[in-house]
């Protein structure tokens, strides 16, 4: 009985909680623009930042540049990942390559992995874009956060790289 009792106050600590605690990153295999597959598996050991996003959202444009500062400023400490969902086809993204120069993955889901991550339910139907999880080394969710009322700043470069590098430090 003790057992239960110690069970329950945990699991109700755990939803009380606020946030979002960290979890496991659901795992995937997606094709990238070129058709290549990228398997989260593959980038075990490094950090990844995981953008689900789509090409006609002006937010995601503008954090799609930072993504593209911060694949400069990382290197390949940090790899970095575009989901993009439904509408979007080849063209658009292609499209969407070429006006930002992107030099990282643009991967096309058709909305089981966005879903996965974002925890689509038919209670919670909803992507809101730009969406952001930090997977760490060991492939858990340390950061996860949604573009909107009170997280703008987290999507510029001043503020993502602050998080990212206190991410890196406190991992080493």
């Amino acid at each position: 009985m003790l057992r239960f009792i110690s069970a329950f106050i945990a699991a109700a600590a755990l939803i009380a909680a606020p946030g979002n605690p960290p979890r496991r990153a659901p795992g995937f295999s997606i094709p990238d623009s070129k058709m290549i597959q990228h398997d989260l598996q593959d980038y075990r050991g490094k950090f990844v930042i995981l953008d689900i996003m789509q090409t006609h959202c002006p937010h995601c444009a503008q954090f799609t540049d930072v993504l593209e500062k911060a694949a400069a400023k990382y290197g390949t400490r940090v790899a970095i990942l575009s989901i993009v969902v439904p509408p979007d086809t080849q063209a658009t993204v292609q499209e969407y390559i070429t006006a930002h120069k992107i030099t990282f993955p643009i991967l096309f889901d058709c909305g089981q992995a966005a879903a996965s991550y974002l925890r689509i339910t038919p209670q919670n139907p909803t992507i809101q874009v730009p969406h952001v999880f930090v997977i760490n080394r060991e492939g858990t969710i340390v950061a996860d956060h949604g573009y909107g009322a009170g997280t703008e700043k987290l999507f510029e470069a001043p503020e993502f790289f602050a998080e990212i590098d206190k991410l890196i430090a406190t991992s080493k």
